[in-house]
């Protein structure tokens, strides 16, 4: 692994088990970023969490999972590192600064907050610019209302809110997205 690999964070639910369909997807996403070279970082639990931690390890990945001592669950077996912090604020927060982009699947109420801040985070420039991708299409009558509400509204960069997030139907296009979309910046940068 290059030590400058890029850190995609996902977000998932914490309720998916072994040989359900969601934590199948999450597993073969981490795989898929494996492979295509991304450090995969989770809130270090089970369900979505545990599964794309599995996919990136059995890949050859690696990964990292930020926990808190306000949970009391423990650390799933895929992790590699795990960083501890004390709330869940520190957690949401320390998921956040960690990723250099950021990955969404389906999830409850903790996925929706992590969603929401991340968007609005890219959407008031506070993180700059990283890629945001939703996985599958759970998310997307939230998108599309939230859309509705902005619509017409220009982000910092003069772009549609559409910009700020990428919607992709699969594992494998999510991580494509990404290593594209980290090859085409890495371009623009020698370009300069």
């Amino acid at each position: 692994m290059k030590p400058s690999a890029k850190i995609v964070t996902v977000f998932g639910s914490s309720r998916p088990r072994p040989g359900e369909a969601q934590y199948s997807v999450a597993q073969e996403l981490g795989s898929e970023l494996a492979r295509q070279g991304f450090i995969v970082c989770s809130g270090g639990y089970a369900g979505t969490m545990e599964a794309v931690s599995r996919g990136a390890k059995e890949a050859g990945g690696r990964t990292i999972g930020i926990t808190a001592h306000f949970f009391k669950a423990r650390v799933n077996r895929y992790i590699d590192e795990e960083i501890r912090v004390k709330t869940w604020q520190d957690r949401l927060f320390a998921l956040i600064e960690r990723g250099d982009a950021f990955v969404t699947c389906p999830g409850g109420t903790g996925t929706l907050v992590e969603l929401a801040v991340v968007w609005e985070m890219l959407n008031k420039n506070a993180i700059g610019r990283k890629p945001l991708v939703v996985l599958g299409e759970f998310w997307h009558p939230i998108i599309d209302r939230v859309r509705e509400v902005e619509l017409g509204h220009e982000s910092k960069w003069g772009e549609k809110q559409d910009s700020l997030i990428h919607r992709a139907a699969s594992p494998d296009d999510a991580a494509t997205f990404l290593a594209e979309y980290f090859a085409k910046s890495k371009t623009q940068r020698r370009t300069r």
